[in-house]
């Protein structure tokens, strides 16, 4: 049984990148069809993920907008409910959508605001998976920046480092100034490599209480007792939020 066990837990063979896409944004009303170089950014984000060479890309879409957006791009596109409460909940209705036989051992969820990823950070995340006691692989890097120490906009994670210098397990995230004492923070970036099976139990786990409070969905993996490492990188990609962030990732890819 324990062979068995851990064999079912191995590396992943045939992962699969899940966009979440929608259109409701606050601060940039309908930010997935906002031109950047001449393309739609939710077309941009797709493109860096198919950069990232792991194999099928899928953009999971809130609207029938985004979806035209990405089949006229030759990209490929599934529509789910508008009124998912996060992008875990999309991408997992659109992988019961496109895969219900389960042939995708894994799921990398890139978020649908990162036009200017670099393709290795998917990668990154998804290496941690090779890790048969991994159930989720995500990223950070280590905060420059002092305006980001007390920002609690800046997502924190707490990782105990595996002595590598490359990262470790995540401990805590949080919005808070944490650890304290001397020694880095790190900023945490919300890219996620699940193994299917544990996407499909997070799905199904209630909001837990330190996710509520901290305002933190990946807490309630964390809770329930599921492992998350945590893979160091060396910048943070723009996410694009605001007019501004829209201009800075036009200059970026040229347009």
């Amino acid at each position: 049984m324990a062979a068995s066990l851990k064999s079912s837990r191995a590396q992943p063979v045939n992962p699969i990148i899940l966009i979440p896409a929608r259109m409701q944004s606050q601060r940039l009303p309908d930010k997935p069809l906002a031109d950047i170089a001449g393309e739609a950014m939710i077309v941009q984000v797709m493109r860096r993920a198919e950069e990232a060479d792991l194999g099928r890309v899928v953009v999971a879409c809130g609207e029938a907008e985004i979806a035209a957006a990405v089949t006229a791009a030759g990209g490929e596109a599934v529509l789910t409910r508008p009124d998912h409460a996060s992008g875990s909940d999309r991408i997992h209705e659109a992988l019961m959508i496109i895969d219900p036989d389960g042939a995708h051992d894994a799921v990398v969820n890139v978020q649908g605001d990162l036009p200017t990823l670099a393709p290795d950070l998917p990668r990154a995340a998804l290496d941690l998976l090779d890790d048969a006691a991994v159930d989720i692989g995500t990223l950070a890097a280590e905060i420059t920046d002092a305006d980001e120490r007390d920002n609690p906009n800046v997502v924190k994670a707490v990782v105990s480092p595996d002595g590598t210098g490359k990262g470790g397990r995540a401990l805590y995230f949080t919005r808070s100034t944490a650890p304290s004492g001397d020694g880095p923070l790190y900023h945490h970036i919300g890219l996620y490599a699940f193994r299917r099976a544990a996407l499909m139990r997070f799905i199904e786990l209630p909001p837990s209480p330190l996710e509520e409070r901290e305002r933190l969905e990946q807490l309630r993996a964390l809770e329930a007792g599921m492992r998350i490492d945590v893979a160091f990188v060396d910048t943070v990609p723009l996410g694009v939020d605001t007019p501004r962030e829209l201009a800075r990732a036009r200059d970026i890819l040229g347009g």
